[in-house]
């Protein structure tokens, strides 16, 4: 079910609020563009700045848009276990497909506290879960022998890789097993995670350039590396410029670029310098996506 190209949907904002109208045009120009699947309210997703109410909207809204074409996971994560049962619930009750749950930033917890996390949230609802590893924003990193404990649990189905370490994805596949789903969280990296043994990325970039991903995906899926290394070094400097800054805000600015929404973004994030405008302009450029 959780495979290919991914967004890591951007939340559109129009004069501080919501603009749920953008995102529901977001939604069905990226089912047009061959997106395989949707992950709103992730950190991509201004999740840190959202509130509660904001954030299961933006859940409840991409559900309806997307009308069980193609699959969302919805971002459920939070340092607080009782905070992220309630977003686990709430895509339960909304009809979405999954839930992404990052490991508790700020907090540190161990790795027995990763696991009493995950099982909390695992016992609260009947979603399947991928699991979020990212420890260069959360500061503890789950172990293959942690992860593989979990995986035992019915409906802890898959990780969100952003460590970069693509050993690490074939270490997670004899810790737990060839069909535990692993999906790149690094967009200069999704191509070899692929060759390790991944099946996708919840992808930054993908909110720029959905059309070359997932032909980049499919050309992974199907064997054709060589098709899919060209599509990657298409892409390459995109995916520099826009991590120059932090990813969402690059991601926002390349899509004002492409009139698909503002590149507004909250505080404490600030609207790109010109010299990452340029580099962005320049990667869009060399992929295609502007003149």
């Amino acid at each position: 079910m959780f495979k290919g190209s991914m967004p890591a949907l951007v939340t559109p904002f129009r004069n501080g609020e919501l603009d749920i109208e953008t995102l529901k045009k977001l939604v069905e120009w990226h089912i047009g563009e061959g997106t395989n699947g949707f992950v709103p309210v992730g950190t991509t997703g201004e999740s840190p700045t959202l509130t509660h109410a904001e954030h299961e909207t933006v859940v409840e809204e991409v559900v309806k848009a997307t009308a069980g074409r193609v699959p969302v996971i919805a971002g459920a994560g939070s340092n607080n276990t009782v905070e992220s049962i309630r977003f686990a619930q709430h895509a339960e009750k909304v009809g979405a497909d999954g839930i992404l749950v990052v490991t508790p930033y700020y907090n540190k917890p161990t790795q027995r506290g990763l696991i009493a996390h995950f099982t909390a949230i695992h016992d609260c609802c009947a979603l399947p879960i991928i699991i979020y590893n990212i420890p260069g924003r959360s500061v503890v990193d789950m172990t293959p022998e942690t992860m593989a404990e979990l995986a035992k649990l019915d409906r802890i189905v898959g990780v969100k890789d952003a460590t970069g370490d693509l050993a690490r994805v074939c270490d997670q596949r004899l810790h737990c097993g060839r069909d535990f789903i692993q999906l790149s969280g690094e967009d200069a990296t999704a191509h070899g995670f692929n060759a390790q043994g991944g099946t996708g990325c919840i992808s930054v970039t993908a909110n720029v350039a959905p059309k070359l991903l997932a032909e980049m995906q499919a050309a992974c899926a199907s064997g054709d590396y060589a098709t899919a290394l060209n599509i990657q070094d298409l892409l390459m400097p995109l995916h520099k410029a826009i991590f120059t800054e932090p990813g969402l805000v690059g991601a926002k600015y390349a899509m004002s670029r492409l009139d698909l929404c503002s590149d507004e973004v909250r505080l404490p994030l600030t609207g790109l310098s010109d010299s990452t405008k340029a580099l962005i302009d320049a990667g869009m450029r060399h992929a295609g996506l502007i003149g």
